[in-house]
């Protein structure tokens, strides 16, 4: 009985200490895609620019911020500035490294106006929430890439006669982490 709970109990420890949710990682991201509908469920954004960073702790509990710009297809110069501090947990999952996350923050249009910025002065920032999902795979020792696919919510931007905008979307992105 002794041999069989030792096994149970090495063979466990093998495989959680194996997994990447026990180290201290750091990431950074990039988008490479984003998916914003029109009321009429036409497909109106044009790409996204921007980064995601994250820290994770051991035991698979992480921070994140993530500042993105989403252009528009029918205006070059109307874009959707999202900002979001994000919390996460790596699912002690083997091999690969499963990230489920959430955040919360806010959106804006941002357009030229006098000196750049965002429309500060037309419109009125939005909350925004986002969930997440991120997969990563070993590409080299005490690295991995992943991709990341994040679902947001921002249904209140407000113009001046209180009219509210919807710009909930989609963006994924690539990145690579240190995990050390």
């Amino acid at each position: 009985m002794k041999k069989i709970i030792l096994t149970v109990f090495a063979a466990s420890s093998l495989l959680l200490y194996s997994t990447p949710s026990f180290a201290i990682s750091l990431s950074v991201g990039v988008p490479i895609g984003a998916s914003i509908k029109n009321d009429a469920g036409s497909e109106v954004a044009d790409g996204a620019s921007g980064y995601f960073l994250g820290v994770q702790l051991p035991f698979g509990l992480g921070l994140g911020m993530d500042s993105h710009k989403t252009k528009f297809k029918d205006d070059s110069t109307l874009k959707v500035a999202t900002s979001m501090y994000n919390l996460y947990y790596q699912l002690p999952v083997p091999v690969v490294s499963l990230i489920l996350g959430l955040g919360t923050g806010n959106s804006n249009f941002d357009c030229p106006g006098s000196g750049g910025g965002t429309c500060a002065e037309i419109f009125d920032k939005g909350a925004a929430t986002q969930w997440y999902t991120s997969i990563g795979f070993p590409i080299i020792p005490f690295f991995d890439i992943h991709l990341s696919y994040r679902s947001i919510t921002s249904k209140n931007i407000k113009d001046p006669d209180g009219d509210k905008y919807d710009v909930s979307g989609t963006i994924t992105g690539i990145g690579l982490a240190f995990n050390f």
